[in-house]
């Protein structure tokens, strides 16, 4: 065994304790980000009663977010790799409690907008040094698989723990503390992060920091982001929406440009030209794109169309939320070392279709049971077994210089599909709403009648819009399953798109750990 060999192996064995301690203040971070999103949605209602905020302006509480997370993640990715994961992470933590004080204290729309566009630049600080941190950590193909089940099992728990503490913070003290219960967990994952946390060396990366490239991507994405939002409210041929497009268009390609001859671009362009990861970063943003949207539809269906209070509709997601927990931890992490990602993402995602296709069939007086259970508990089956292979091959062969940048692509991608999904699909429901009432309240002659048409325009504004959520997630599908050629983990052609097979693997290990 070379001299290497044994040092790299001395530092991996001193880390392994280590590593799984660090593991519980990482999923403790992602579960304080995931039980945020859904919080927020299950507040949503009460919050915009609360500071008068319109129907026309209520998604900018989700959007603001977006916009900011989705914009800057490059920018954050590239700060993990140049500062040092750890300390991004406990800053992006600190950052995030007090942006959290702040939305909880919000007395108006403009403070409540802002807020979470500050919680937005802080989890572009976090979220890609969270994931990159478990990239370098685990890089043994067992250890690995077992890390992100972890991780992606906590990410959809905290999505049970978001639904059902939302609701009663809402219905039982305030909607308000759905921001304050953010603070105690950053507090205590910053703390145990900077205590235990022991970040391999030798994955940094230190050349100057690429300026135009982060302008460019982040104003790129914004306006994506922002033409999307303002098409709902309008309309898609508005002067101003087209202009967002056509310069989302040019400050994009412009990016791609700058970065293909500046010598240390944010985003080499090495990491999403690889095809398992390109395939990786397309599919899931568009399975993002179908998700959210959902998640907000069916908040408002179960909340104003059939009267949930909002701990009921927390209860009501769980079969979502135990689909999730199941695809991720007994399906992705027990097939991932046998399997191709592939052959789970790819059935994965049409799993989830087959949920979105029941509902579909939601009406006004639509029975739980029959049309909502099973299709939120095949939609979180299908969700889960897909991106827990997804999110471990997006960083799999990953030079550790580039391990925070490819970790903020994935978030990217899930986070601009979040936001387009909010506003695209949000675009669609409000158009079929608009027409079905406009066809059907000339025949409501009583008070009662036209209440009813105007419930049954808001369902079929959602089920019009989860028709195109269930294309989606077909596309995202055939992209998982033509995209994606990886082996499976640990055989010679694990990411056979950039010839990193077994030697990829070590060229991998030993810079990370033989310091």
């Amino acid at each position: 065994m070379s001299q290497t060999a044994v040092k790299a192996s001395g530092v991996a064995d001193a880390l392994d304790a280590g590593r799984w301690k660090a593991l519980v203040f990482i999923a403790l971070a992602q579960l304080m980000v995931v039980l945020d999103a859904t919080i927020v949605n299950i507040a949503l209602p009460s919050a915009q009663q609360d500071l008068g905020i319109s129907d026309g302006n209520r998604q900018w509480v989700v959007t603001a977010y977006a916009l900011a997370f989705g914009g800057l993640l490059l920018f954050g990715g590239r700060i993990a790799d140049l500062w040092g994961r750890k300390r991004t992470f406990v800053l992006g933590l600190g950052g995030f409690a007090v942006a959290s004080a702040l939305g909880g204290a919000a007395t108006n729309e403009a403070m409540m907008f802002g807020s979470r566009a500050l919680q937005g630049v802080f989890g572009a600080l976090l979220a890609p040094a969270a994931l990159s941190l478990l990239a370098v950590m685990f890089t043994d193909a067992k250890e690995r698989a077992k890390a992100f089940g972890i991780y992606g099992a906590i990410a959809g728990g905290g999505g049970a723990v978001g639904l059902i503490l939302g609701g009663f913070l809402t219905e039982y003290l305030n909607w308000r503390w759905t921001f304050f219960v953010n603070i105690p967990f950053a507090i205590v994952a910053a703390a145990g992060a900077y205590l235990v946390i022991r970040e391999p060396e030798g994955g940094r990366n230190r050349s100057p920091l690429d300026i135009p490239g982060v302008i460019l991507s982040t104003l790129g994405l914004v306006a994506l982001v922002y033409g999307f939002t303002r098409a709902e409210s309008n309309g898609w041929s508005d002067a101003v929406t087209v202009g967002m497009f056509v310069a989302s268009a040019v400050l994009l390609l412009a990016f791609v440009v700058v970065e293909s001859k500046v010598k240390a671009p944010l985003l080499p362009l090495r990491v999403i030209t690889e095809r398992n990861r390109g395939g990786v970063y397309l599919s899931l943003g568009l399975a993002i794109i179908a998700m959210f949207g959902l998640f907000l539809f069916l908040t408002y269906y179960l909340q104003i169309v059939k009267g949930y209070t909002p701990v009921k509709t927390g209860f009501a997601f769980l079969p979502m939320i135990a689909g999730m927990i199941t695809g991720s931890t007994q399906i992705g992490t027990r097939l991932m070392t046998r399997v191709a990602p592939r052959l789970l993402m790819g059935p994965g995602f049409l799993v989830a279709a087959v949920g979105m296709l029941f509902l579909t069939q939601m009406e006004v007086d639509t029975s739980y049971a029959g049309v909502l259970l099973p299709g939120m508990l095949l939609l979180g089956l299908g969700m889960g077994t897909a991106f827990m292979p997804a999110m471990s091959l997006a960083t799999t062969g990953v030079e550790p210089r580039d391990a925070g940048v490819a970790s903020a692509m994935v978030n990217t991608s899930q986070q601009v599909g979040g936001a387009i999904g909010t506003a695209l699909l949000n675009t669609i429901a409000a158009s079929a709403t608009t027409s079905y009432i406009a066809d059907h309240i000339g025949g409501a002659s009583s008070r009662s009648q036209q209440q009813l048409v105007q419930l049954q325009g808001q369902v079929q504004g959602y089920t019009s819009a989860i028709w195109f959520a269930v294309g989606i997630l077909v596309v995202a599908a055939a992209i998982a399953l033509t995209f994606v050629n990886a082996g499976r983990p640990g055989s010679g052609n694990a990411v056979a798109g950039s010839g990193a097979g077994d030697e990829a693997e070590d060229e991998l290990r030993v810079p990370v750990v033989a310091h």
